[in-house]
């Protein structure tokens, strides 16, 4: 017999009060008459025997009435036994998931994690199938369910751990909904079709916030597929984090440059004093002044860390008073400035203030991000071969040469860019040639007071920074004069605005890998007031980001990105942060095995200078708070904990169910009741009759 309530069994000790009632003896009631006491002292009679059980029959109908109200508020039940499980012997699929982003590299979390891997896998049945796969930015299958399938059953486990030991957490990011994803369809395959058993997926992980989730938005969670959660706990809970924000173009140019970093503390640590200063790679000492900073648990500070100036050539950042070291440093490679080469061809003076070369200068000034070289050459003239070879961008507003129009067509053809904006109709003849057409008409207009801009594609790049509402208005800039063109004489061109009087203002025509960009109406002022607005400059800019030549080569990366190296040419020899070296390909356009964080240097047999940039760690790696689980239910994953094995808290919940069941079926507590019942009715009857028993009869002397 078993009890439900089985606490309630210790009011079974209130048995011995009617033995300690039966064992107290009354004083007698038996009274003499007798003359005055007054000048007597009271004495107690005198006991001559020992205390004795009395009415014993009486005691016992009272011990078994609370007996029985004890057991029955113990709600007994009869147990039977569990049934045997229903999965007990079919075929299980289980993917276990671990965990080797770079937040897992944080004290005893790996290890915890292989313990929790390694005893799920030894837990396995001969009829499961398991499948094991490693995780951070990608996913990497370490024992997939072909090979579980092919190795004999007392070798599967051994092999597995064994992977399992040689695989370690590494510096990328955590892509938790990547790896959800492919562990559902690899549950949800095509050999998983007539599988009875259950299927789910074991996550091994810390579940810090910084997870990405974004796979699982769009993607249906397939049914039938549980995820179980074991996540592993870091045996320090402080933790703060180092963060590159920015380098800053404010500061003086002949002083050092000042670098912007976030320390990020994470909440529920027990640090809130930090430092920050500058390190050579190998060596911990901080270099320089250091820069005290205050962050609360939970918030983040921005700082900024001046280069010293008796040290150049620094390239980390330390973060002092951290507990966990993996994310408290970052590499900085000073960005490099972007150059791009603008060929002017026209017959103007660089000082005459009503020609367009002066103002195509005064608008692109040189900054720390951007150096423009415009070089100016008479279009008339023999045009220097290193002048054409090195254009990013050629200007033309005068006609040119046969040759020198033929030696502009060849880079355009293999992907540079032109802008054609001419002053007079006489250039209809460059721009055939430009084209490869061979003739092209081209009148002059000049309007009764002036045209504007009245269509505009701002989806075109050229104009897609002014497509917001607050920038769209070109009704501002009056047009004197323009070209007079034909759109329809012009293969593949794109008409990109126009004039109120429906002539082509700006066109686009492709010519191979390039393009020209046709000005029917000059910026000069004797052509219009485009020179003097606001929007030539944005406008000169989006066309040197069309060409493709404006940006800067990247020298910031995260750990797993892609590092363009278009700019390069030959063989490249990359030298790693450890100080090794890999030899890339003629051609490579990329650079991918950055496997982390570290100053990478790569340089080209060609003898060009080398080029460095700095890989650091994702700053999501930072958000070491644990993940609430609301947010992956919310994205449809159906969550569970796995404290304990499934099968023992499924037994155990099993056998909770079937005792309610079969104490609410039996209800041996009713019966117990109404025996009480029944013994306190006989109790009484029995103490009644007892108490007359012992009562005077009428008679005798009181």
């Amino acid at each position: 017999m078993s009890f439900l309530a089985p606490f309630f069994l210790l009011g079974g000790l209130a048995v011995a009060l009617p033995v300690v009632f039966h064992l107290v003896r009354r004083t007698t009631r038996e009274q003499t008459l007798f003359s005055s006491l007054m000048f007597l002292q009271p004495s107690p009679p005198r006991l001559t025997r020992k205390s004795r059980l009395e009415h014993l029959l009486l005691l016992l109908l009272r011990c078994l009435a609370l007996a029985l109200l004890a057991v029955g508020f113990a709600r007994p039940f009869l147990k039977q036994s569990v049934p045997p499980d229903d999965h007990r012997g079919v075929a299980r699929r289980i993917v276990v998931l671990v965990d080797t982003s770079a937040s897992m590299r944080r004290e005893g979390l790996w290890a915890a994690a292989r313990g929790q891997a390694e005893a799920a896998l030894r837990q396995a049945g001969p009829a499961d199938q398991v499948e094991l796969l490693a995780f951070d930015r990608g996913v990497t299958p370490l024992f997939s369910f072909d090979e579980w399938k092919t190795t004999p059953a007392g070798d599967r486990v051994a092999q597995a751990v064994g992977r399992l030991a040689a695989t370690s957490p590494g510096w990328s990011s955590t892509q938790l909904g990547h790896a959800l994803v492919r562990a559902a369809e690899d549950l949800a395959g095509p050999d998983d079709a007539g599988q009875p058993g259950p299927r789910e997926i074991l996550l091994i992980s810390d579940l810090q916030e910084g997870s990405r989730l974004e796979a699982l938005q769009a993607y249906e969670w397939p049914k039938g597929i549980q995820l179980r959660v074991d996540p592993v706990k870091a045996s320090k809970t402080s933790n703060a984090g180092l963060q590159l924000v920015t380098g800053s173009d404010d500061a003086d140019r002949d002083a050092g440059p000042v670098t912007r970093v976030r320390v990020v503390n994470a909440p529920g640590s027990k640090r809130e004093q930090f430092q920050v200063g500058w390190t050579r790679p190998d060596a911990p000492e901080i270099i320089g002044a250091t820069v005290e900073v205050y962050v609360p648990p939970g918030q983040s500070r921005i700082v900024s860390v001046p280069a010293p100036t008796h040290a150049p050539g620094l390239s980390k950042i330390m973060l002092r008073g951290d507990d966990d070291p993996f994310d408290d440093s970052v590499f900085v490679v000073p960005t490099e400035a972007a150059r791009t080469s603008i060929l002017y061809l026209g017959d103007d003076d660089a000082t005459d203030t009503h020609q367009p070369l002066f103002f195509l200068r005064r608008a692109l000034p040189a900054t720390r991000r951007q150096a423009i070289q415009v070089t100016a050459r008479i279009s008339s003239s023999t045009l220097p071969a290193n002048d054409v070879d090195s254009a990013d961008l050629f200007v033309i507003t005068d006609p040119l040469t046969d040759a020198g129009a033929d030696a502009v067509r060849k880079r355009i053809l293999v992907g540079k860019t032109a802008l054609f904006a001419p002053k007079s109709s006489a250039s209809a003849t460059t721009l055939a040639r430009l084209l490869g057409l061979p003739s092209l008409a081209m009148g002059e207009t000049k309007p009764e007071k002036y045209a504007m801009l009245a269509e505009i594609d701002f989806r075109h790049p050229l104009f897609a920074p002014f497509a917001d509402p607050r920038f769209s208005d070109f009704t501002k800039i009056h047009f004197w004069r323009h070209r007079q063109l034909d759109a329809a004489a012009v293969p593949g061109a794109r008409i990109l605005a126009k004039f109120d009087s429906g002539s082509p203002a700006v066109l686009e025509v492709p010519a191979g890998k390039g393009r020209v960009m046709v000005l029917t109406s000059g910026w000069q002022p004797e052509d219009s007031q485009l020179a003097l607005s606001s929007k030539f400059v944005p406008l000169l800019y989006s066309l040197i980001e069309l060409g493709g030549d404006g940006a800067a080569p990247a020298t910031q990366a995260t750990v797993g990105d892609r590092v363009p190296l278009a700019a390069m040419s030959g063989a490249l020899t990359l030298r790693m942060p450890d100080g090794t070296s890999v030899t890339l390909p003629s051609g490579a356009t990329d650079f991918t095995t950055t496997a982390g964080p570290g100053i990478y240097s790569v340089a080209s047999a060609t003898g060009s200078a080398p080029r460095r940039f700095a890989v650091n760690l994702d700053p999501a790696e930072t958000r070491t708070a644990p993940l609430s689980e609301d947010d992956l239910a919310r994205l449809g994953v159906p969550v569970t904990h796995a404290a304990q094995p499934d099968a023992v808290r499924s037994s155990e919940k099993k056998l909770v169910l079937q005792s309610l069941e079969a104490e609410s079926r039996q209800k041996i507590w009713r019966s117990l009741l109404i025996a009480a019942l029944a013994v306190l009715a006989a109790e009484s009857a029995l103490a009644g009759w007892t108490a007359r028993r012992t009562m005077p009869t009428e008679g005798t002397p009181a």
